[in-house]
């Protein structure tokens, strides 16, 4: 068995982790941050606790299986609930739309009372079509290492496949082929902004998100979405995995064409037979990898070419229902602007600051997440640019003022934020960077803004021997189910070595 070092105790490092020392390799972890978690927290500030980075759970199967097969049930563990409604979508023209969790029956219903029976059926054909997108990529493109287009070309059936995937067909144009009513495409649009990418960029197959929130739910765990990294971090120390926190890895040790080990910032070498990274590719390979190692080079090419995500701007808002009525909000609350596409031109083209963004809220109803009576912890998210002073916008300053900006909109859509408010704390993209060492603050690495943009992510297994890359910047992708199977095809990868 192997000795097996692994950068960072995010979710993808501490699920690889596990899955490891459940196989009998001997595993230590390497964590730069004081806790483990990496994105997906739940922190408390004063009364209130609040979900800092993921705050929904899709396909839970990912970690019931990855629980199990590490010797305990989740549910003895963490208290899964489903969230319904799933999603409220709120529309400049004062219309709205509850997606019911784990009923697309229900949700055509509401969308007919809505927008009229037309649009649901539209909604229906569409729903139908990422069920066929599904089935068609969830092997070959989520499920398993993906280690060339050649391999994919050389599948059965595979003119078929692509006729269903559409590979050069954007998001944006598959709701124009459905003619989609406008509130409808604003939310299919949506859908790109989960992996950091542009609809009118972003591959077609993204739609499957919608299936996938349709057919798996959207979940809330106990106490935060957070828990989650504190249950995998328990699981790992029971499985006898070491964890070792503030300590920064400052390079990957390579020898010839294979990696020997690590360098800790203080200096010390660490010999392993094996190592996982889960850090951002980026940094990966254009800092822990010396730029003489040839192995390297194809991957840092790979990055290059990839286009940068998107990031976000968020609030963590403390509300005290004693001071004022509160709002009628779901769990998880979409505000949509009057112009969403001016939204992805300050993003992408301009790199400003959203001056109409659409507003992301996340009310739990979770007594656990507060301290005492009548009160509400919100987390709220906007898309916004990455930090990037050199070339586009320096959030070293104006997070106050824009912070100010967002709640007179949410108090503007009639939400009484500003009478409630209790406790206010604000996160930019360069916060993002700083903490969860993410370049620019861009939530995911690379955006999925091309056909080819799959291909462009980290490869599972490096071009170097004895290095493996999991978690968000890597193949499959970002967000905690797709992070949750690159642990496991990392591990797959890894045992059949």
């Amino acid at each position: 068995m192997a000795s097996i070092s692994i950068i960072g105790a995010g979710i993808g490092g501490l699920s690889v982790a596990a899955r490891l020392a459940k196989a009998g390799h001997k595993v230590e972890i390497y964590e730069a941050d004081a806790r483990t978690g990496g994105k997906c927290r739940t922190e408390w500030f004063g009364d209130y606790g609040f979900d800092t980075g993921p705050s929904l759970l899709t396909i839970p199967a990912v970690y019931r299986d990855l629980f199990l097969k590490t010797g305990k049930r989740l549910e003895h563990t963490l208290d899964l609930t489903p969230v319904d409604p799933a999603f409220s979508y709120n529309f400049a023209d004062g219309k709205k739309v509850s997606f019911i969790n784990l009923s697309n029956p229900k949700t055509y219903i509401e969308i007919e009372k809505t927008f009229g029976k037309s649009a649901a059926t539209q909604w229906q054909q569409l729903i139908e079509r990422a069920d066929q997108m599904w089935e068609v990529s969830r092997e070959p493109f989520v499920e398993s290492e993906l280690k060339s287009i050649w391999a994919l070309v050389r599948r059965k059936n595979v003119l078929k496949d692509l006729q269903v995937i559409a590979p050069f067909k954007s998001l944006r144009s598959l709701s124009k082929k459905y003619k989609l009513h406008p509130s409808l495409s604003m939310i299919v649009d949506r859908y790109a902004t989960y992996t950091g990418s542009d609809p009118r960029k972003a591959p077609a197959v993204l739609l499957t998100i919608a299936y996938v929130e349709s057919a798996f739910g959207a979940w809330h765990i106990k106490g935060g979405i957070g828990t989650l990294a504190s249950a995998l971090e328990q699981r790992c120390l029971d499985l006898g995995v070491v964890i070792n926190l503030n300590t920064k890895v400052a390079k990957i040790n390579v020898v010839g064409k294979a990696a020997t080990g690590i360098t800790l910032e203080n200096g010390k070498r660490i010999t392993s037979d094996l190592v996982v990274a889960n850090a951002y590719a980026q940094l990966v390979y254009n800092q822990l990898i010396e730029e003489s190692v040839a192995g390297a080079k194809k991957e840092r090419q790979k990055l290059k070419r990839a286009s940068k995500s998107l990031a976000g701007f968020s609030l963590l808002l403390g509300l005290d229902n004693t001071k004022g009525e509160p709002a009628q909000l779901s769990h998880h609350n979409v505000f949509f602007p009057k112009d969403y596409d001016a939204e992805f031109d300050q993003i992408f083209d301009q790199k400003t600051p959203v001056t109409d963004p659409t507003i992301y809220i996340c009310a739990p109803k979770d007594s656990s997440m507060v301290k005492g009576d009548n009160k509400e912890a919100w987390f709220v998210l906007v898309n916004a640019p990455r930090h990037d002073p050199e070339n586009g916008m320096d959030w070293r300053n104006g997070g106050a003022e824009y912070a100010q900006m967002l709640i007179k909109k949410l108090d503007a859509l009639g939400l009484n934020v500003s009478a409630r408010l209790d406790l206010m704390e604000f996160r930019t993209p360069l916060d993002l960077q700083d903490y969860a060492l993410a370049p620019g603050g861009s939530i995911y690495g690379s955006s999925s803004n091309s056909a080819r943009s799959a291909f462009l992510r980290a490869s599972n297994r490096s071009p170097i021997t004895n290095l493996y890359c999991v978690g968000g910047s890597a193949h499959p992708g970002g967000g905690l189910p797709l992070v949750g199977i690159s642990a496991e095809i990392v591990a797959q990868v890894i045992g059949k070595a």
